[in-house]
């Protein structure tokens, strides 16, 4: 009998590999080690039928402020395919669902759309639409049906100027290839944090452009298995993750403005993207962080202003892939608690041209890896605290810059006692050190060539 069991088990193994290689796993999963099916194959995987068959709400379930309203069902089915669809200004009962191209203008928020407390308000079934200047609300509040205010299940629609509140999940793209959600503002219900729903999602979505959207006190917004998108100009304040990519490949983050979130963005076993001129501020917290990775390769940060943060930059086990990097330059970082904070000795990170002003600590190593600091390059970076002079005036100071951890060994090392970093006790003690060491100090860093002035101006 153990035998017999060992040979269907051996059976079921090999089917579930080959099956993954001739593309079963692509419905149920993705490897961090597979190219992005949108941005290196440029074919898209078909659509399958993934959403939870949502449930059917009388009106009498719904709450009593949408009786005597029309329903804006009607006026969508009215509408020939292909015609635009200008409603009077008012207010109107969901939920609605479109399965045709339509321009639908709701006139710059003179057309809202009450579900009621109950599901989804609006879902667009169809590709080449166009949403504008509608305001959605009242959606349900089960996380189980994924209750929003608008589900997105297209390819090419344009998103814009909607005004969505009072909804679990604000806009929800599942296998929506190549639409535009720009200039919405999304606000979630009023719960706690961890109970609120998505601003933004997309799930396998790609070529997405999300731009100058504003998502506020909302839970997350989200790229899962979703390759290729860009998120530009965009304002998420009050919320858990302003942007967190898993498994998602040559994304692009520019010109956003993350602030008062737990994590500004955060990269989850991703590949190559770009997250450059973005403001990311007041990531605080136990948790907070402007940028994180884990497990991730390939990576540029550029050119971005990360202020007042627990952690500017933390990374675990990034870059993951061998003989792949992490580039940081250009960046500034200012009055955070750490500025940049390795948990790993894999080294491949590359620090260039990055002004490093105000940290309570610039660079920590977690859990004693400072023996990893020769494994991270570091270039013409500026350090407020930089104690050589520049006596040719070129702008290079004449002696490296050295980091080196005395006292603060013991948080490094301890993660329990991080809870007395910068208190007097450990202040005094770090100054005793550094007076009379006890001990070899570890080295974090050397910057050959530190820069002598800030590239990025000061102040806050």
């Amino acid at each position: 009998m153990r035998s017999r069991a060992f040979l269907l088990l051996s059976l079921v193994l090999a089917l579930t590999v080959i099956g993954g290689r001739i593309g079963f796993g692509q419905v149920i999963g993705a490897s961090e080690n597979d190219p992005p099916p949108a941005a290196a194959s440029g074919m898209d995987a078909p659509r399958v039928g993934v959403d939870r068959p949502k449930p059917v709400y009388m009106l009498s379930e719904r709450n009593p402020r949408i009786y005597g309203l029309k329903p804006f069902q009607e006026l969508v089915d009215a509408a020939p395919a292909g015609s635009v669809l200008k409603p009077a200004p008012g207010q109107y009962a969901g939920p609605v669902t479109v399965t045709k191209p339509l321009t639908i203008d709701g006139d710059d928020g003179k057309v809202t759309i009450d579900a009621g407390d109950r599901g989804t308000v609006f879902s667009l079934e169809t590709s080449g639409a166009t949403l504008r200047g509608l305001r959605l609300t009242g959606s349900g509040a089960s996380h189980d049906t994924d209750d929003s205010c608008l589900d997105v299940r297209g390819d090419r629609n344009t998103i814009e100027k909607l005004t969505i509140d009072n909804c679990l999940f604000g806009i929800d793209l599942k296998q929506s290839n190549d639409n535009i959600v720009r200039n919405n503002t999304v606000r979630s219900k009023p719960f706690s944090l961890g109970m609120r729903g998505d601003g933004i999602r997309l799930w396998y979505s790609q070529r997405n452009l999300i731009e100058a959207n504003q998502v506020i006190d909302s839970r997350d917004m989200v790229a899962w298995y979703s390759h290729g998108n860009t998120f530009r100009n965009n304002i998420g304040r009050g919320s858990r993750y302003s942007l967190h990519f898993m498994f998602a490949n040559d994304n692009v983050v520019e010109g956003n403005h993350f602030q008062d979130n737990s994590v500004g963005v955060y990269l989850m076993y991703t590949e190559r993207g770009a997250i450059r001129n973005n403001v990311i501020s007041h990531a605080t917290g136990a948790a907070g962080m402007a940028i994180g990775f884990k497990e991730s390769s390939g990576t540029v940060v550029e050119g971005n202003t990360i202020m007042y943060c627990a952690i500017g930059i933390g990374s675990d086990m990034s870059p993951f892939q061998p003989g792949t990097k992490v580039i940081i330059r250009n960046n500034r970082f200012a009055f955070n608690g750490i500025g940049i904070l390795f948990n790993s000795e894999l080294g491949g990170n590359e620090m260039t041209g990055n002004d490093f002003e105000g940290n309570l600590t610039h660079v920590a190593y977690g859990a004693g890896r400072a023996l990893a600091a020769e494994r991270n390059f570091w270039h013409g970076n500026y350090w407020d605290d930089y104690q050589g002079f520049d006596r040719n005036g070129d702008g290079v100071g004449d002696t490296p810059y050295e980091l080196f951890a005395f006292a603060d060994s013991i948080w490094m090392e301890i993660p329990d006692a991080r809870f007395f970093k910068s208190s007097p006790a450990m202040e005094l003690l770090d100054f005793l050190e550094r007076l009379a060491p006890f001990s070899t100090p570890n080295r974090l860093l050397k910057d050959d060539a530190p820069r002598f002035q800030p590239a990025l101006g000061g102040g806050a």
